[in-house]
């Protein structure tokens, strides 16, 4: 048997229990051991890794384990400085399209009102998660730690907040969406795009209310869904200068 040290960067640490955060682990490994391997045996998503480093030079997920190696373990937003950088995968497709896991839900309409191409069903399985993300070129956003691991997904997230708004802000971050955000454009039901229609094509499917006071519509070229200008307009308008806000802030 072999021994390999890891260290864990930044937010790597979320993933490990209490007693290891911060702190190098011993990792016993037997011959032939490759490091993506390792990585996840410890609880990290190969997913969630952006560097791996082997005294001091990077390396890919194939690289094998060494013994008495150290290893650095680093995350999206804490790259290593003055080392040469190696590509463990290829960039995701820009702009960027997600798929959502059965309990993000609102974090999927949330990311369709702000123009997003966000795939979601809430009876989807970890297999077909899994193979529309990898087939679609679809960030994977999920708060399922095993599901993360599986091999053919390329491009994932770990959803840390609870709180719906916040899980936006968090993925806005990480994926740098601030200025790619084209508001309304969506479905937030179904993920159709929204076009402008006449009201007369429209006017049976509206209430008394909305046809009198309201002329300009869009409709969904999915589901049909209708969407106007009214009050809930203006609180979302300023929910979203909010968010941008917070990302300057």
């Amino acid at each position: 048997m072999a021994t390999a040290c890891f260290h864990f960067h930044h937010s790597l640490n979320d993933f490990l229990p209490r007693a290891q955060r911060g702190a190098p682990i011993i990792y016993t490994f037997e011959r032939r051991a490759s490091i993506k391997d390792a990585v996840e045996a410890l609880g990290v998503p190969h997913t969630e890794v952006a560097a791996l480093v082997v005294d001091g030079y990077a390396v890919g997920f194939d690289a094998l384990l060494n013994d008495d190696g150290n290893i650095d373990v680093y995350p999206h937003e804490a790259l290593p400085q003055g080392i040469a950088p190696y590509m463990l995968r290829l960039p995701p497709p820009w702009p960027p399209r997600f798929v959502l896991d059965a309990h993000l839900g609102r974090l999927a309409r949330y990311l369709r009102l702000l123009g997003f191409d966000s795939d979601y069903r809430n009876d989807f399985g970890d297999a077909e998660l899994a193979e529309i993300s990898a087939r679609e070129g679809r960030i994977l956003l999920s708060r399922d730690r095993s599901l993360l691991k599986r091999r053919i997904i390329e491009h994932a997230y770990f959803v840390r907040a609870d709180a719906p708004m916040r899980q936006l802000e968090e993925v806005c971050v990480r994926w740098e969406l601030f200025d790619e955000i084209a508001a309304f454009q969506r479905c937030t039901r179904c993920n159709g795009i929204l076009h402008e229609v006449a009201k007369e094509s429209v006017i049976d499917l509206l209430e008394p209310k909305t046809r009198r006071y309201f002329e300009h519509f869009r409709q969904c070229d999915r589901c049909a869904q209708v969407y106007w200008q009214g009050s809930h307009f203006e609180r979302m308008q300023r929910w979203i200068n909010d968010l941008k806000a917070r990302r300057s802030g």
